[in-house]
């Protein structure tokens, strides 16, 4: 191999690419494609992170402990865990397209759909990667640090040997759509090794790469190239040989002929994955690692840069400890880490841009994997996990990689429909419509990336991701996506049309409308019927539909019925016997009173028709309270953050900001908490806990929801701010429902500036305490408030 592919060779490519048929796209969400070459920026200095922007450590990652302590990158489509071991580099790679399973359209006997990896499949691992430096191992280097520069989206690690600095980079750049790793020194120093590339599931390396294909007809491949300064490189069978190398530079690209086309059943026939591959990686390595490097950062840099949060300052003792000892001082000591705190919501951000830009939304682990087999398959579940990956993504300047999610509900739209039409109302389906009448679409509790279902049937699951979509509208007021997502909003108040059934209210003669045999998730009976889970997501979703009709002038005739529906759903009312909103249409309480989901609590979270304030009744205020109090303040991390923004919701700081902290404390042993490299750990049993990406992602949401509260036509400044951050701080980005976005700053509790910019909103109150003005303005205009009696 030549260490430095010359202009000629990578005119060959670019011309075999195009000519082979490999730049293939498909319309809908870019796959594994090639694509235009990206534009470098100019040779200005890269800049530096602020500390407060750094996470930071002591050691590198085990290769057993990849998943608690190996370091994230991903360019939304293709990640990495990275070791950071100075003597063995190893990088978990994947795809999120990588999947086994299919379209999964034969039900059990029990009318559910199989859930399985041969049937349903499961995301899987694309490859693993090493570089092996023998003579750089721990025992023979010292002072050993490694970084997570979230604002630039790098990992980096030094450490000196024989009175030489080594440092490497790792980074995952979307514009060159490959992983590279840079290995330099401060002089002297040499690098010697190889490097090898290997599948997870018994493919043949050949040479540099290797392509494979499932029995789903899924075909993937990943290629690998280095080059260097001084030294040798070559490839040696199947691996890379680099020997007295002044810099090394290696890029590592794959993925999947997935396509997200029902219509091609998900897959390009045309793309050949591992010649792909071989030619991104080429192009790539024909430029310097510099601007490799100053390209990936000026597409990351502007996304992470569009929230900024201060939420107080640390203690000098608390800002010299190394990430995970800050992390267990936190909990041991009891004293808030303003600036941690801070950084967590930045680290699940950052999180949100390295896994969902391009491709297919975010799972259940988000782009990282540390083997073939991740609990639940990893799938995306539909009764709070996939719905909470995104609650972020507005709130915190990130819109943008909120479309991943929408354009997967798009593509799998038509299978879901038809699997819906054809199974729903199987005879041994325990939730099939008792009308005898199906229409529209509905998911079960897992969905893949095939157009296939998983696990039982989720009657509701279609309102409440018609919901996230259209709440995506109220932070953006974007007109194209509301014609996207409004296929999807019509057919599932379709399905809801044939599925509701009448009953009569005891002791009166009134008629409502309730939901069929259902389960409130995930506990309690499973034929409870009007369960308050489903009758709240139903109502918003009538709502919605009504609003999205008329909003772009369609079907009048059709959402006045919906409307006519709606007025007659019923609605939860307080159990006199447990003083809760009831969950089952029941008095009593039918299943476990501090369970992990809060499926009663739509209403008041994500939905907000239950609000502290005079627009609902007392009554039902305190019955969401002491329901949301009975369920503790001790569960699993996604279960936390849920009730994090309860409580904020209901402008309980105290324990909102509580939840926060529980999230944050050390994972040891498995236990419930944060990894060292500050992943989200879920206990499955004694022992063992697994990575739940949602969380990271559903506490940072919660964060913001203490500082802002909004819904259309209404922003409330510091709902529930915590005592730990009341000093002084500031966020500026923030979405707001409605279309505005707002920069507030505040000092001793109280807001002490506040700048609303609107991105499509007109009019909207803001307010703080006991007051409120309204504010007017013209989209892409501000107005700035420093006036708060």
């Amino acid at each position: 191999m030549d260490s430095n592919p010359t202009e000629p060779s990578r005119r060959r490519l670019l011309s075999l690419a195009a000519a082979t048929g490999i730049a293939t796209a498909l319309g809908g969400l870019p796959a594994f494609t090639a694509s235009a070459a990206p534009q470098r920026p100019a040779d200005a200095p890269l800049p530096k992170g602020s500390s407060r922007d750094q996470l930071w450590w002591q050691a590198p990652a085990g290769e057993n402990s990849m998943i608690e302590q190996g370091l994230p990158v991903g360019n939304g489509r293709l990640g990495a865990l990275a070791s950071n071991d100075s003597g063995r580099e190893l990088l978990l790679i994947t795809d999120v397209t990588m999947w086994t399973g299919g379209l999964n359209d034969t039900l059990d006997s029990d009318g559910q759909f199989p859930y399985g990896r041969e049937d349903f499949g499961s995301f899987t691992l694309l490859g693993r990667l090493t570089v092996d430096i023998p003579d750089h191992d721990l025992g023979a280097v010292s002072g050993y640090r490694r970084t997570l520069d979230l604002a630039q989206g790098l990992v980096t690690t030094s450490y000196v040997r024989s009175g030489v600095t080594y440092e490497r980079q790792i980074f995952a750049s979307r514009p060159d759509d490959a992983i590279v790793l840079h290995f330099t020194q401060s002089g002297g120093g040499r690098y010697t090794g190889s490097i090898a590339l290997e599948g997870t599931h018994g493919e043949s390396v050949k040479g540099t790469s290797f392509g494979a294909a499932f029995p789903n007809g899924l075909r993937y491949g990943a290629a690998v190239t280095a080059n260097s300064s001084g030294g040798t490189v070559r490839v040696n069978g199947p691996r890379i040989d680099f020997s007295g190398c002044k810099s090394l530079t290696v890029v590592v690209s794959g993925g999947t002929n997935y396509a997200p086309d029902a219509s091609t059943d998900y897959r390009d026939p045309s793309l050949d994955p591992e010649r792909l591959a071989r030619s991104k990686v080429s192009v790539a390595a024909d430029h310097s690692a510099d601007t490799l490097l100053r390209t990936h950062v000026a597409d990351h840099r502007p996304l992470f840069e569009q929230l900024d949060i201060t939420l107080g300052t640390s203690s000098a003792e608390q800002r010299s400890l190394d990430t995970w000892e800050r992390i267990k001082a936190r909990a041991r000591d009891g004293e808030p880490d303003p600036e941690l705190e801070a950084a967590y919501l930045q680290f699940g951000r950052y999180l949100m841009i390295a896994g969902s830009r391009d491709s297919l939304p975010l799972n259940l682990q988000g782009l990282w994997l540390d083997g073939n087999d991740p609990d639940w398959m990893s799938d995306y579940h539909t009764d709070v996990n996939i719905q909470m990956n995104y609650w972020m993504a507005d709130r915190a300047g990130l819109s943008q990689c909120f479309d991943a999610l929408t354009d997967y509900c798009v593509a799998q739209f038509p299978s879901w429909k038809k699997l819906t039409q054809d199974l729903f109302n199987d005879p041994r389906n325990r939730y099939r419509n008792s009308t005898g009448k199906v229409a529209g679409w509905t998911v079960a509790f897992s969905t893949n990336i095939h157009g296939g279902n998983g696990w039982w049937w989720h009657p509701a699951g279609n309102a409440w991701l018609c919901t996230t979509l259209w709440e995506h509208y109220e932070f953006t007021r974007s007109r194209s996506h509301l014609e996207k997502i409004y296929p999807l909003l019509k057919s599932a108040c379709e399905f809801w049309e044939a599925r509701l059934i009448t009953t009569t209210l005891p002791g009166t003669s009134q008629e409502v409308l309730i939901d069929d045999k259902d389960w409130s998730p995930e506990h309690g009976p499973q034929d409870a019927k009007g369960i308050t889970y489903a009758q709240e997501l139903v109502w918003v979703l009538f709502d919605n539909y009504r609003t999205a009709a008329q909003e772009l002038k369609k079907d009048s005739a059709y959402a006045k019925t919906i409307g006519g529906l709606q007025k007659r759903l019923y609605l939860p009312k307080v159990s006199p016997t447990s003083g809760w909103l009831e969950e089952w249409m029941s008095p009593d309480n039918l299943g476990e009173t501090t369970h992990r989901h809060l499926s009663p609590l739509m209403g008041l979270f994500p939905g907000d028709r239950i609000r502290p304030d005079d627009s609902t009744p007392p009554e039902i205020v305190k019955g969401a309270t002491a329901l949301l109090t009975a369920r503790g303040m001790e569960s699993f991390g996604w279960a936390n953050a849920w009730r994090s923004l309860c409580w904020a919701r209901l402008k309980n700081a105290d324990n909102a900001y509580q939840l926060v902290i529980n999230n944050l404390r050390p994972s040891i042993d498995g236990d419930n908490g944060s990894a060292p490299n500050l992943f989200d750990i879920y206990q499955v049993e004694q022992g063992r806990g697994i990575f739940q990406i949602e969380a990271n992602f559903g506490t940072a949401a919660a964060v913001i929801e203490m500082l802002l509260y909004s819904r259309p036509g209404h922003l409330e400044l510091l709902p529930a701010l915590p005592g730990a951050w009341a000093k002084s701080g500031s966020v500026t980005g923030v979405g707001v429902r409605g279309g505005f976005v707002v920069d507030l700053r505040w000092r001793d509790g109280r807001p002490t500036e506040a700048r609303i910019r609107s991105v499509g909103g007109r009019t909207t109150t803001v307010a703080y305490g006991d007051t409120s003005r309204t504010v007017t303005l013209k989209p892409g205009s501000s107005v700035t408030l420093r006036t708060f009696a």
